[in-house]
């Protein structure tokens, strides 16, 4: 069980990175370029960019969540409850392979 979390948690990380790596040329500065086809505004490359920014944002924090996964993995921690230490239903794990509470805690923190 452990080496097929490990393969799903290193297969997500890898399509982030590569995703990550695509998505760089779009937080690039914002040229004016009038003879591009479409003429985009410069308002609308300026939007782009942030949505970009904001994207790559948050999947720079589900790195950090997949890696800390990983290294619960490491530990024989993953799976477990961060909160009161019982197991994590295997189907939330299979929803988000990063979380770090049961449902029971997680509902006791919102």
């Amino acid at each position: 069980m452990t080496n097929s979390w490990r393969e799903r948690l290193l297969s997500l990380r890898q399509e982030l990175l590569d995703l990550e790596a695509a998505a760089r040329e779009g937080r690039g500065a914002v040229e004016l370029d009038q003879s591009r086809v479409g003429r985009l505004s410069r308002m609308d490359a300026l939007q782009g960019q942030a949505m970009n920014q904001a994207i790559g944002a948050r999947r720079q924090q589900m790195l950090v969540r997949l890696d800390a996964a990983l290294a619960r993995l490491d530990d024989g921690e993953f799976g477990y409850c961060q909160e009161c230490g019982d197991i994590i239903a295997e189907r939330r794990l299979e929803i988000d392979p990063t979380t770090l509470f049961c449902t029971r805690c997680q509902s006791e923190r919102a």
